[in-house]
């Protein structure tokens, strides 16, 4: 008597699968295994180059330096400055810039020598290195009205009868004639005034003058001039000053003179220097012989 085996072909399927299972298991666990020890593996070598450039950013601490003796400094510290001189004397030396400080009012002159700038400045004369001496006249108006006169009686030495009295009071009549009609509120005469009649009658009346009135009439013409041009009214009548009968005169003198002696008036009240000189001349017309009697 035979035996029969039979064998459900579902067990034998389930046997497959699940061995195949059991296989792709094994292999899972393989492929686990393996992952995790690449994973593993890439964390090491991570880490590994975190640490060099961590040790590379860290500067470790330097080296205790070996102390040199005092000898051999002190021998070092002499070459370096040895050296020093050295090159210094190599080099070539230039001249220093220095400002030269330079006044307005005096000459100077810059030279070079030696390759140094210096200044050279130009004394002048002794002459201008000594203040002009202060030259002081005094006179009185009474004491230029007579040096007035008499340089009218040396100039005019024609007039034998001429004074130097008649010629003041020729000067007085019309200054008082002027204060009693109203022309003017003071008078004229003063040491300045008497300055500017003298230059205007040093320049018009010559030595060839030989009449009283000629020489009246071009007295009073300088002192009409003068009274315009130096006086303290605006102006002043003819008739103190003029004669009917020399009228054309009058102005041609009055033009003669404005025309030659227009810079020299205009200098006379600008330039003090110039005033003196011709104060000076008039104080020198006095006559010596009435001089020495009034002393």
């Amino acid at each position: 008597m035979g035996t029969v085996l039979s064998i459900s072909p579902a067990t034998k399927k389930a046997s497959i699968m699940d061995a195949e299972v059991a296989g792709d298991g094994g292999k899972n666990d393989k492929s686990l295994k393996r992952h995790s020890m690449f994973v593993s593996l890439s964390w090491k070598k991570l880490v590994a180059s975190s640490a060099k450039k961590s040790a590379k950013k860290v500067t470790p601490n330097p080296l205790p330096t070996r102390e040199l003796p005092s000898s051999q400094v002190a021998q070092l510290n002499s070459e370096n400055v040895r050296k020093t001189h050295q090159t210094e004397e190599k080099k070539p030396k230039a001249p220093i810039p220095v400002p030269v400080p330079t006044v307005p009012t005096q000459n100077s002159e810059s030279v070079v020598q030696n390759g140094r700038l210096s200044s050279v400045q130009k004394q002048p004369s002794r002459v201008s290195l000594v203040s002009p001496r202060r030259i002081v006249i005094q006179a009185s108006t009474g004491e230029l009205l007579r040096c007035l006169g008499d340089f009218l009686c040396r100039r005019c030495y024609k007039l034998k009868q001429l004074s130097s009295g008649e010629v003041i009071l020729w000067f007085r009549n019309i200054d008082r004639t002027l204060l009693l009609q109203g022309w003017q509120d003071q008078g004229f005469i003063t040491p300045a005034n008497v300055v500017f009649v003298y230059l205007l009658c040093e320049d018009t009346i010559s030595d060839s003058t030989d009449s009283p009135a000629e020489l009246q009439g071009t007295f009073q013409t300088c002192l009409y001039l003068a009274y315009s041009y130096m006086g303290n009214e605006i102006s002043y009548p003819l008739k103190p000053f003029m004669n009917e009968t020399n009228k054309d005169v009058f102005w041609e003198t009055s033009l003669r003179i404005i025309n030659r002696m227009s810079a020299k008036m205009l200098q006379l009240n600008a330039d003090p220097h110039f005033f003196t000189e011709v104060f000076q001349d008039l104080k020198n017309q006095r006559d010596s012989s009435e001089s020495n009697l009034d002393r």
